[in-house]
């Protein structure tokens, strides 16, 4: 998945991660202003459905929403293009940019180190 979600977009898609599914109504409860008007909602909604980040299946007289793709799955692609866009497709140039921009100290780094590499180990384990 190339395309980028807006800043609409993506906190719907948030939403949806953490619910896992919900109707327009579950989505706006969710939202930081509840005062969002459902017709907008509905339309960021359909506008996901159509980029493939969403589908729906009928309950009743409503449509239950659902993601397409995993937050990981989104977050691996969003990072890759990042990487290719800003960092010659350097993935080591996108972490050493973050490592330096968020002030990560030593410790913090070899900590950060260590999880990737459990991470790794266990991806290998299950043939991924």
């Amino acid at each position: 998945m190339s395309q980028r979600l807006t800043k609409a977009e993506e906190e719907i898609m948030l939403i949806l991660w953490k619910l896992k599914e919900a109707i327009v109504r579950d989505v706006i409860n969710n939202l930081d202003d509840p005062e969002t008007p459902y017709t907008t909602v509905s339309t960021v909604i359909r506008i996901l459905e159509k980029k493939g980040f969403v589908h729906h299946r009928a309950v009743g007289t409503t449509y239950l929403y659902y993601p397409t793709l995993s937050k990981r799955e989104y977050l691996r692609a969003y990072l890759k293009g990042i990487a290719k866009s800003y960092f010659d497709g350097s993935s080591s140039n996108l972490v050493t940019f973050f490592a330096k921009e968020s002030d990560i100290g030593i410790s913090e780094l070899k900590t950060l180190i260590e999880e990737v590499e459990t991470e790794l180990k266990k991806e290998d384990k299950h043939g991924k």
